[in-house]
């Protein structure tokens, strides 16, 4: 049994490392792993760091889950837009640090932070649904949508473009890269940095600007279908 994530509270950071020993990939414990922390690190903390075991932050939705308990797949993805919505509202500043791949449900993952890192290396970023039989949910247009520019949507979403680190800045799923060996250090940093400004004026913008488009991705889950069945 594994704890699927990492809490340490250091000079009022909180780092949540996601770490199945696998591929991190969003299924239920891990889900709420994550959102167990944050709400912790809203009574801790004053700033967040979301990162990942050495060469993967995340590659999607639980593939296995998808395959053994189809009725299960619309309750897991539903459960996933609402983490989504939960980080990228989260009142505190987050950093995401890309360890590694970040796919699929990992892309999304990436487009919640308010400031994002990405280890240099031979990783691909991106929402590769389309590419393993995945409809894109309406959640996961919205946030890309908003993330990427509709100018980027088509190849991004439409096409499942996935991106190496460099490229994957000039798209808008990363702001910066680092070194591997330097990406946590560097997540801190801008982590200490953001948690200098006024955190409640910050808290108050950040709902302006990011609960309309959270209100939109869980508003689209009572008519989306979901159809995002893994192809056989």
């Amino acid at each position: 049994m594994t704890d699927f994530t990492r809490f340490d509270l250091q000079d009022g950071i909180a780092t949540i490392t996601m770490d199945d020993g696998k591929a991190n990939a969003f299924g239920f414990d891990m889900m709420q792993a994550i959102s167990r922390n944050l709400t912790r690190a809203a009574n801790e903390a004053t700033s967040v760091v979301i990162t990942g075991r050495p060469g993967v932050l995340c590659a999607g939705f639980d593939l296995k889950l998808m395959k053994t308990a189809p009725e299960r797949v619309s309750e897991m993805v539903a459960t996933g837009a609402k983490l989504l919505a939960q980080i990228l509202t989260h009142p505190q500043p987050v950093i995401i640090a890309a360890s590694g791949h970040a796919m699929a449900a990992g892309g999304l993952l990436m487009l919640t932070g308010d400031h994002r890192i990405g280890a240099a290396g031979d990783f691909k970023l991106g929402l590769n649904e389309t590419a393993i039989g995945m409809v894109m949910p309406d959640f996961g247009v919205e946030l890309a949508r908003y993330c990427l520019g509709e100018h980027n949507l088509t190849a991004a979403v439409l096409c499942a473009r996935l991106y190496g680190p460099q490229e994957a800045v000039s798209v808008g799923y990363l702001d910066e890269v680092s070194t591997p060996e330097a990406l946590l250090e560097t997540a801190l940093a801008r982590a200490a940095a953001l948690q200098s400004l006024d955190l409640r004026a910050y808290a108050g913008s950040k709902k302006k600007l990011r609960q309309p488009v959270a209100d939109k991705m869980l508003a689209s889950l009572a008519k989306d279908n979901l159809n995002i069945a893994a192809r056989a």
